[in-house]
């Protein structure tokens, strides 16, 4: 085959595995919605879950390593061949990624039935093919720009191992520099990722709309804020609870706040697909921001809720954000959100708020908690239904990422 749509056409098996978001995105929505009803059913008592992790430990796994490592698998199968100008994984090279994903899955939730080391190895694979795959198609493309991409995917791989390694010696690894790591390299991912796409679609839809202004272009604000990024989060992952990483972590920020206002987000009201990507950003200066309040000032915020604005706003969202968008475009559909993608964009950002009063004010009944959780649940559920239909349908050949 010397063409994707070529490649494409040749597979005469599911629609589903024609492009690697397909699978990906549409297992990564109904995972972040089964993973939280069973977390919901654990707070509540209702369910005792057969993994070796403790409850939260569990909970923070997949949805850092677990939600998030599907989402990137769809999302870089889809846009390394863009990137390098190589042919997509198809067919059944690509639903055997998504086997080694959900083996992970499996492994880590019944994981007290297991070695350790069994479990770890099952669910560090997916990464790792994934790794190899970007690795070679970077080499093959000359796409030296991308190695970052990579070195960040390789920090998320290596989190997921400090993780596993954590929790065997029986540490609390939702605490653990596993965690911290893992999180900081998502966190670069939206930073580095997020910094090339939202502006980019800001821009195309002004242009679309016929309205004069447009996104700064990057520049020195731009490499200030990913330095400031970069060092902060050393900081946090190293040492989280000394003065110097919250002033680094608010100085980061501040330094992303600047970066984000240069985008022209107050322009895009008129399309939630837009705005939400503002939005999904706006976490990461915000998350930022409180986190490094938390360190300076223990006893005003706490560093849990803090951290949730990154892990649940900042993941979350702007992820929400992503997926729909490629999808509709990916799908030659039109590229605006209709009344029920505006309805689950609300109900991730009225979740992530609650998540964040509900940490902040430990006083507060359990019942925002849990509120929060099912609005989470009906987000990525609501995602899920909205898009499965175009995600399992043939369509011609993807547009770009």
């Amino acid at each position: 085959m010397t063409t994707t749509a070529a490649q494409m056409r040749a597979w005469r098996g599911p629609a589903l595995l024609t492009y690697g978001f397909r699978p990906f995105f549409l297992a990564g929505g109904l995972w972040a919605a089964l993973a939280m009803l069973i977390w919901i059913m654990a707070l509540a008592g209702a369910l005792t879950l057969p993994s070796a992790f403790d409850p939260v430990s569990w909970h923070a796994h997949e949805m850092l390593f677990g939600y998030l490592g599907a989402v990137v698998a769809g999302f870089l199968l889809t846009a390394v061949p863009n990137w390098t100008g190589r042919l997509p994984v198809v067919g059944w090279p690509l639903a055997g990624l998504v086997a080694l994903w959900l083996a992970g899955r499996l492994a880590v939730a019944f994981s007290s039935y297991l070695p350790a080391a069994v479990v770890a190895l099952i669910d560090l694979s997916g990464l790792a093919a994934l790794a190899l795959y970007l690795a070679r198609e970077i080499i093959a493309g000359r796409n030296w720009r991308n190695l970052v991409v990579l070195t960040m995917l390789g920090a998320l791989l290596l989190a997921n191992g400090i993780f596993h390694w954590q929790a065997a010696r029986g540490d609390y690894a939702a605490h653990g520099a596993g965690l911290r790591l893992g999180l900081g390299a998502a966190i670069m991912l939206i930073t580095v990722i997020g910094g090339r796409i939202v502006p980019s679609f800001t821009r195309n839809w002004l242009v679309k709309t016929g309205q004069r202004a447009r996104p700064a272009a990057m520049g020195r604000a731009d490499k200030l804020a990913i330095a400031g990024m970069v060092l902060a989060l050393g900081f946090w992952v190293a040492a989280p609870d000394v003065w110097p990483t919250g002033v680094m972590l608010v100085l980061a920020g501040l330094l992303q706040g600047v970066r984000l206002s240069r985008w022209g987000g107050a322009h895009t009201l008129g399309e939630p697909l837009v705005w939400i990507l503002h939005a999904g950003y706006g976490f990461v200066p915000l998350g930022a921001l409180a986190l490094g309040l938390s360190v300076l000032f223990p006893g005003w915020l706490s560093g849990i809720a803090a951290q949730h604005l990154w892990m649940a706003g900042a993941i979350g969202v702007m992820t929400l954000a992503v997926m729909s968008r490629a999808i509709l475009g990916h799908t030659g559909q039109k590229l605006s959100a209709g009344k029920g993608t505006l309805a689950v964009y609300l109900a991730a950002l009225l979740s992530v708020a609650l998540r964040f009063v509900a940490g902040a004010f430990p006083g507060l009944p359990a019942a925002v908690l849990e509120l929060s959780g099912l609005l989470w649940f009906s987000a990525f559920a609501g995602f899920a239904a909205i898009y499965a239909p175009a995600l399992m349908r043939h369509r011609p050949a993807p547009g770009r990422t």
